[in-house]
């Protein structure tokens, strides 16, 4: 099991990139240290994998664009394929543990009846963004035990492919069960993940030119009116706010890493003149661009210091991968 202190993600969008996931074996158990990120927060992010994860300890808040949840130490759930969420601990030291796998992994090649039968009812359900798991429901705990006790297995034990697959496949087919449940109270939009995924995917591949609010609501087919509603409720910030914060992530990176002049940076990253740049930089960031770059990407923030511009992951075996983050 990996223990992971950072997210990385696939350029030009929020579509998480997972180290060491093969096409041969597509799965990764991880253990979260969620306090030993830099941020307070895992940005929003997906992946075209299912997410089955078990609180260890301490306490965790989810966020999809359809549902809030509070998870305790104990409980845990199902984050299902390309739905889009963040995380945040509300308590110090808490620790999450994480199968990361792709359906096909238990379910085989595409289009057989295993998959028909049990696996697509789920992947394609655009109401079940997350299926949610607490000990005081007896059932739910017994699909909680399955979660935890599948992270027992050893990599060196004989036949662990096949046992970690028969766990996996155990799982999977009590999460099938309760999915009906789930999918019944879910009241709320089943389109809005897909929407704010074409937007910000657009902000991301456009940051540098002009963008509107108008252009944002095109791309997600809604009104403008709308796509300020799907910004506030997906991400809790207007589409202008979003579109300046990834503007001055990507103006911070380069400010480090690139001997660009700072006109030239503000241009690139679609921030303006370089009196814009300087006055929007200051606002968010509490300092001129100089004087981040003289500083090496480092911000004093409410006392503590703060890298805004690259984070490490890192992993038990030593590798490191550079990734990026945004600001929010």
């Amino acid at each position: 099991m990996k223990i992971v202190r950072g997210i990385n993600f696939i350029e030009g969008s929020r579509e998480e990139e997972l180290p060491n996931f093969e096409s041969n074996f597509p799965y990764i158990a991880s253990r979260v240290e969620l306090n030993q990120y830099e941020e307070d927060s895992i940005p929003w992010h997906w992946h075209k994998s299912v997410e089955v994860f078990y609180v260890e300890q301490g306490n965790l808040e989810y966020r999809t664009p359809n549902g809030h949840y509070i998870f305790p130490q104990g409980s845990g759930g199902m984050v299902n394929s390309n739905v889009l969420h963040t995380t945040k601990p509300k308590e110090d030291n808490t620790v999450q543990l994480i199968h990361i796998f792709d359906p096909s992994f238990i379910g085989g090649e595409t289009g057989n009846i295993i998959v028909k039968k049990y696996i697509m009812p789920i992947i394609t359900s655009g109401e079940l963004d997350m299926i949610p798991l607490y000990s005081n429901n007896l059932e739910q705990k017994e699909i909680l035990d399955l979660i935890r006790n599948a992270f027992n297995l050893s990599e060196k034990e004989f036949g662990y492919e096949l046992k970690l697959r028969e766990r996996l496949t155990e799982i999977w087919l009590s999460l099938f069960k309760v999915s009906f449940s789930v999918i019944e109270k879910k009241k709320t939009s089943t389109r809005a993940n897909d929407r704010i995924k074409l937007m910000m995917v657009y902000v991301h591949e456009n940051f540098a030119d002009k963008i509107t609010v108008s252009d944002l609501a095109k791309v997600g087919y809604i009104s403008e009116r709308d796509c300020f509603r799907v910004f506030q409720e997906c991400l809790h910030m207007t589409p202008i706010e979003y579109i300046t914060n990834y503007r001055l992530q990507k103006a911070c990176y380069m400010l480090v890493h690139s001997k660009d002049t700072i006109s030239a940076i503000s241009q690139e990253c679609g921030l303006g003149s370089s009196s814009f740049f300087g006055k929007t930089f200051r606002e968010h960031m509490g300092m001129t661009p100089m004087e981040y770059r003289k500083n090496g990407g480092i911000v004093i923030y409410k006392g503590i210091k703060k890298i805004f511009y690259s984070l490490k992951l890192q992993y038990d075996d030593n590798q490191e991968q550079n990734i990026s983050f945004m600001k929010g």
